[in-house]
């Protein structure tokens, strides 16, 4: 799971990268990026033999992954609603919708990932 969450940490340094890079100089684009360098950061700590430092890890990374999918989905539903239902005009920053809707995509495979692999420690522990 450690590579995983650095593999998702550098998608999301990618695409807030990307979207500052190629199209919006807004400091707000590079919120998933930093997201990702702390993922990055989690699972380049949690990748040791030590369980118990493994585990401290993974959790701070699923926090965050958690984290990166609620505020921005919260904060985006409505403006993706009305891009979805034909109304895009009336979205201020349509491209802010779109890349945080990435961003709380991503991060939800990731807890989804996380919480599953858990589950599968957990019961091989106990098995």
């Amino acid at each position: 799971m450690a590579k995983l969450t650095m593999v998702v940490g550098v998608l999301l340094i990618l695409l807030g990268g990307g979207v500052f890079a190629g199209v919006s100089q807004a400091p707000t684009t590079l919120i998933p990026a930093y997201f990702g360098v702390a993922l990055v950061l989690c699972g380049a700590l949690a990748n040791t033999e030590d369980a118990k430092r493994r585990m401290l890890w993974m959790h701070i990374a699923v926090t965050l992954g958690l984290i990166g999918f609620l505020f921005p989905f919260v904060r985006s539903v409505g403006g993706a609603v009305k891009m979805m239902t034909g109304h895009a005009d009336q979205v201020l920053r349509p491209l802010a919708v779109e890349e945080s809707m990435a961003m709380a995509l991503i991060c939800l495979v990731f807890t989804a990932l996380c919480v599953r692999s858990f589950i599968r420690a957990r019961i091989t522990r106990t098995a």
